[in-house]
């Protein structure tokens, strides 16, 4: 399938959810989450999510991250396709981008290179570990920048779907996806 009609299939199949299986998914996909082999490791990007596109709800797996005393990363848009990342404290202070998207105002600013796990909004995932978001390139460019060993965990309400046709050099596979029911390994 092409990367829009997965955008436009998957988008619409997000916003149908209800608020309970939504809720319910997203603890699933955090409780599975806690069984990867990544939790040894210290320093974990991930994404907050924007609720209007029913993104996951990622607060679970921070909470996580927390009481374990891992070091919590997050993106903040910093120009046109390029993200910023900073590591964030019980003090950081977040407020809401133009697209809805909660980013810190203030903090120390981390360098792709030094994180160890990053977990992936998407929209959807291919059988091939590749995956598909709003199409800006945003976390191509990021994950590009990131060490090659960094571990990449997409973060999925649905299973793959089938073989996506039209990717392109800067499509990085995923190592793993973690939906409610299942854990893809890649």
């Amino acid at each position: 399938m092409l990367k829009n009609e997965l955008r436009l299939n998957f988008l619409q199949l997000r916003q149908n959810l209800s608020e309970s299986t939504y809720q319910k998914a997203s603890r699933q996909i955090a409780e599975r989450s806690l069984k990867l082999p990544i939790w040894e490791l210290q320093r974990f990007h991930i994404f907050l999510p924007i609720p209007s596109k029913k993104e996951i709800d990622t607060s679970p797996i921070r909470r996580e991250l927390r009481s374990r005393g891992k070091d919590i990363v997050v993106p903040r848009v910093s120009g046109p396709g390029q993200l910023k990342h900073f590591l964030i404290t019980p003090d950081t202070r977040f407020e809401n981008n133009k697209w809805g998207i909660p980013e810190p105002v203030d903090g120390e600013e981390v360098a792709a290179q030094t994180l160890d796990v990053v977990f992936l909004p998407l929209l959807a995932f291919d059988e091939d570990g590749f995956r598909v978001g709003y199409g800006g390139g945003y976390y191509d460019r990021f994950l590009a920048a990131c060490r090659e060993d960094v571990i990449t965990v997409g973060l999925s309400f649905f299973g793959p779907a089938g073989h996506i046709t039209d990717l392109h050099g800067g499509d990085l596979r995923m190592h793993y996806a973690v939906t409610p029911g299942r854990t893809y390994e890649f």
